[in-house]
């Protein structure tokens, strides 16, 4: 009886473990669904996603246990369904895309799946986004991420490579944790697929929107056989909620309270019959508070106030800062007229409680009804028991929720 390829033993095996995926987690058996599995040619020592599809090297698939290959499944699954090719900007590629495997694996884990020999596990960062983890790791880590993340090309040697070679491995290509096993003699040989293209930035957004409904659709599923709950409905949640720019969203309340434009009422009959435009002008009502508990750091809220000072010099707005910890700080408010700079002292008191009460007890007091209340905070204290009449805008440093206003998490 003739042996079965390599390549065809690896995607039964895919294939089956897919199933049971499905079957014991429905969630994430869904967004595996998603991604078209493809025997990769050498430059793939494991597995490799770039969104589009799932790369795999059968020589490796064929050493894994079930359980392990499920696992796999859904760690790339998991990527791209938290848009993680997607969310890097700026950020080194090499870290990010440890941060990355650090924000997934300890999910999978508490699903109860195997990790394969290899896989970058660490407790410490259980429940955290790669965003939280990322400033955490040092660019001199040597750990390496067991997967390919192919959405990204070289990056001048600042993540993974690019180049279609598999790394070398210390010491002759050693398996210690963190570190790929060698691409060569992989058995897919220059017959699978060849390392597809980094993904262009229109592609990127494409596939970034079509991930989210794949997210939404796998959720809803998951939702309704009672088996989406804990770490996992709290990722779906965070995943599908609008990603918005707090200084866009105050952008928007500023122009709404900076009101400026022209009237063409006809003029007094003393000054003849000519209709010509006058500038009718109302200052903006802002005010802004800052929660000084300590949660927040003074490097955060010295940024906040210089962006909050640059963009209210665009409109005209009058801008009152409170700072807060249980109590109004000394020296509250600083007031700055809409040509004068946005000042507040180097170090602001403070490190108590958070009470965020103090702060709309104060505008309540001065007869105040500003067009908007913008509060920088970890929203991790006591709220007014009752809604304030004038719009709020909660930025939130962490993932405390707020009981009533507009919450803009912030990175």
């Amino acid at each position: 009886m003739t042996e079965p390829a390599p390549a065809d033993d690896a995607a039964r095996r895919l294939a089956a473990a897919r199933t049971r995926l499905i079957l014991d987690h429905p969630f994430l058996g869904a967004l595996a669904l998603r991604l078209p599995l493809k025997a990769a040619g050498r430059w793939c020592a494991t597995t490799a996603t770039d969104a589009r599809a799932l790369y795999y090297n059968p020589q490796w698939i064929a050493s894994l246990k079930p359980a392990e290959l499920q696992f796999a499944l859904a760690h790339e699954a998991l990527h791209c369904a938290l848009g993680h090719f997607a969310r890097r900007g700026h950020r080194v590629q090499r870290r990010w895309d440890l941060a990355c495997d650090f924000a997934v694996n300890p999910l999978l884990l508490d699903e109860g799946l195997a990790p394969p020999p290899g896989a970058q596990v660490l407790p410490l960062y259980r429940g955290l986004s790669a965003e939280e983890i990322y400033p955490c790791l040092d660019d001199s880590l040597d750990d390496d991420t067991l997967d390919d993340h192919a959405w990204d090309g070289d990056d001048g040697g600042q993540g993974g490579r690019g180049d279609g070679e598999p790394r070398d491995e210390p010491g002759g290509g050693g398996g210690g944790a963190g570190s790929k096993p060698s691409a060569a003699g992989s058995g897919a040989g220059d017959g699978g697929a060849a390392r597809p293209p980094p993904l262009a930035a229109t592609e990127r957004e494409h596939l970034h929107r079509q991930w989210q409904r794949h997210l939404a659709a796998a959720a809803q599923r998951a939702r309704e056989a009672g088996k989406l709950a804990g770490a996992l409905a709290r990722l779906v949640d965070e995943g599908l909620a609008p990603r918005v720019s707090w200084r866009a969203a105050l952008a928007q309340y500023l122009a709404q309270t900076a009101r400026e434009d022209y009237s063409w009422l006809r003029p007094s009959r003393r000054e003849g019959d000519a209709l010509l435009p006058s500038l009718r002008s109302a200052a903006g009502d802002l005010v802004v508070a800052i929660d000084t508990s300590g949660s927040v750091s003074d490097g955060d809220i010295a940024q906040f106030v210089a962006e909050l000072d640059a963009l209210k010099g665009t409109l005209s707005v009058r801008t009152t800062l409170l700072a807060c910890d249980s109590a109004l700080a000394d020296g509250t408010p600083w007031i700055a007229e809409p040509w004068e700079p946005l000042e507040v002292p180097a170090q602001l008191a403070g490190g108590g409680g958070t009470d965020f009460r103090p702060v709309f007890d104060w505008v309540e007091r001065e007869g105040r009804r500003p067009d908007a209340l913008v509060y920088f905070t970890d929203a991790r204290g006591t709220f007014p028991a009752r809604v304030p009449e004038y719009p709020v805008l909660w930025l939130v440093k962490g993932r405390a929720p707020v009981p009533w206003g507009r919450r803009i998490a912030l990175g």
